[in-house]
């Protein structure tokens, strides 16, 4: 199947990418560049590893848990955003592991700061120097 080009004007097979088309170059925001950063990168493999390589939402079978999580499509998220408080960024009792889908409901609201925060709590309670520890009761 051919398509008109909306960009030199000719017609190309489907999926041609016409070098007429302006290339759009990502920006270097500061919250890319904290994204990129070694300190981030050593933090978010941190608390992926302190969270077990767990969704703490699904773990806990709460907000449609229906599928769990593992290691590929985590996510570490921030409880209260860096926007809020940057000084936060790095804390560890402000970061927690999610699977994608908690963590847009945690950026759209739709589950509690309040409640994110008292799982980061426990999560933190169970860390040992040596190790992690999983109490269950």
């Amino acid at each position: 199947m051919y398509k008109s080009c909306k960009y030199c004007g000719r017609i190309h097979p489907e999926g041609f990418r016409c070098p007429s088309k302006p290339v759009t170059a990502k920006k270097n925001t500061k919250a890319v560049q904290f994204r990129n950063s070694t300190r981030w990168q050593e933090k978010r493999e941190q608390i992926k590893k302190r969270d077990k390589y767990c969704c703490q939402i699904c773990v806990r079978e709460l907000y449609s848990t229906t599928y769990k999580y593992t290691y590929e499509d985590l996510q570490v998220h921030h409880a209260v955003p860096i926007l809020a408080n940057e000084e936060l960024k790095l804390e560890s009792s402000n970061l927690i592991t999610l699977c994608p889908m908690h963590h847009s409901m945690c950026d759209k609201g739709q589950i509690p700061c309040a409640e994110v925060k008292k799982i980061i709590n426990e999560q933190e309670s169970l860390y040992v120097d040596d190790g992690y520890e999983w109490y269950i009761g």
